[in-house]
């Protein structure tokens, strides 16, 4: 296990043409503190957990010290944003420090976010606030703990200085981790600039970089995009399948490794609706849960075209077919073992969806329902405590009728699938209310401990865990609901 001092950096991308990012050091806080650090999170980069109890930790993870390697810049890129093509984003508030390789070969991207002003700030202060950071801590590791792809965060850093968003808020920094931060819109900056020599330095360095297998290949770039768009289909099953909504499907929110990446106003949704929006901000709905499939097809499209001088037309038209049929694939395969199915029958998808629409009429609790369902008996009317999510219960029967039928079609026992079931459908998940408890405890109180006990209920979401029964709840009735938006 490694010192801070002995991480053994590199910054690969510092070594692209300066067009692709600037330098620039991050701006401390004063008087830095440790919020929470991330045990699993320091084992990826080999880092010694104790480091966390000496007072550099927070000194290196504010910028008031240089971890010794380090490069800091912030990437250039541009995007899509809600529809409407922005010529240049970038970095506004994150610092890529360098790279961190392990002993297997494995680099992690240390990027400080909340560190301050870049030339691609615009018109914000280059902050993040504790708010916001805790939500993508949390929910970074929920998501790796339902084996969904995603950055980690490595811990989060606060200090003496108040950050304005709708109010005022303590300002904290976040060390995010990712093997690349890798942008759809890194492509589309340069596409629509007409830099295609620095598009095509990038695709080759993308290659190189995290997709080495491709190197000597035929067609190298058109399969590049290919398994983009496979990766992205899997991940957006993913999400589908346990009713998460990403808020911001921005292309410079897409990750060209198919990770999940920039945590804002994200939610998992709790009464079951198609149309949920997660985002306060977005008045039209373009990235309601039930947009996010096409949403996925529409930034494939966005990306084939800002690589199109480097591929053929037909290679451009046939990326959002994979995607598509990806997602589609995946999320089928998903959902059947959600029910505990083992075989492809005819009529799946109608079981799936109807279920879907009966847990819609009723607004029952997405998460807890496929729990419950692992309960159901075939060989009694027993449904365990499943029918009771549901308002109109003789339209539950029916279908439970027919679900009990198809268990029988493929032979199923009931014990062997309630193991499955209870692998496959988690227990636990971050429930806004959760994530918001833990942020008025950390802004009220410097009380930190309730994200802590987050962090290790969600690495494991799937195991039931003694005396944590109140955090498979929803909100109490009547409670006030919280409105999440970008800023978050």
């Amino acid at each position: 296990m490694s010192t801070l001092e002995q991480l053994s950096f590199d910054n690969t991308y510092a070594r692209l043409p300066e067009g692709f990012f600037q330098r620039v050091q991050p701006t401390p806080f004063p008087n830095p503190h440790l919020v929470s650090v991330n045990p699993a999170a320091a084992k990826l980069i080999e880092l010694d957990p104790r480091e966390a109890k000496r007072p550099e930790f927070a000194e290196y993870f504010c910028g008031a010290r240089a971890l010794p390697g380090s490069d800091p810049l912030a990437m250039l890129y541009s995007g899509h944003q809600f529809g409407h093509y922005v010529p240049q984003l970038g970095d506004g508030r994150a610092i890529l420090l360098g790279e961190v390789r392990n002993t297997k070969g494995e680099t992690w991207d240390l990027q400080l976010k909340g560190a301050g002003l870049t030339r691609f700030s615009r018109d914000g202060d280059g902050r993040a606030v504790l708010r916001s950071t805790i939500r993508e801590y949390l929910c970074g590791e929920a998501m790796h703990g339902l084996g969904i792809p995603t950055t980690r965060s490595l811990c989060i850093v606060s200090g003496e200085e108040v950050v304005w968003r709708e109010r005022p808020e303590p300002g904290a920094m976040l060390l995010r981790m990712a093997p690349s931060h890798v942008r759809f819109g890194s492509f589309e900056v340069f596409f629509y600039r007409g830099q295609h020599e620095n598009l095509k330095i990038l695709a080759d360095y993308v290659i190189q970089h995290d997709y080495p297998h491709l190197t000597d290949v035929e067609n190298r770039y058109a399969k590049l995009l290919h398994e983009v768009a496979v990766r992205t289909g899997i991940m957006i099953a993913q999400w589908q399948a346990v009713g998460w909504s990403h808020g911001v499907m921005n292309t410079d929110n897409m990750s060209i490794l198919g990770l999940t990446i920039d945590y804002g106003p994200y939610g998992f949704m709790e009464q079951f609706h198609p149309g949920f929006v997660c985002n306060h901000s977005d008045h039209h709905g373009r990235y309601s849960f039930q947009h996010q499939p096409d949403i996925g097809y529409w930034n494939i499209r966005a990306l084939a075209k800002a690589m199109s001088p480097l591929i053929e037309q037909s290679d451009m038209q046939t990326a959002p077919e994979v995607y598509e049929q990806t997602m589609l694939e995946r999320y089928a395969q998903l959902m059947r073992a959600k029910l505990g199915l083992l075989e492809v029958h005819a009529g799946d998808d109608k079981l799936v969806t109807d279920l879907l629409n009966l847990m819609d009429s009723s607004r029952a609790e997405y998460t807890n329902v496929f729990r419950s369902l692992a309960e159901f008996q075939q060989a009694s009317a027993n449904d365990g405590s499943a029918k009771d999510h549901f308002l109109h219960r003789e339209a539950f029967d029916d279908w439970a009728a027919r679900y009990r039928e198809r268990l029988k079609a493929e032979k199923s026992q009931d014990t062997e699938r309630q193991a499955r079931m209870n692998r496959t459908n988690p227990k636990y998940v971050l429930r806004n209310h959760l994530a918001q408890s833990a942020i008025e405890q950390a802004t009220r109180d410097k009380d930190y401990s309730e994200i802590d006990r987050l962090l290790n209920l969600l690495n494991d979401p799937f195991t039931n865990q003694p005396g944590m029964d109140a955090y498979t709840l929803p909100p109490a009735p009547g409670s006030e609901s919280i409105i999440v938006s970008c800023s978050s």
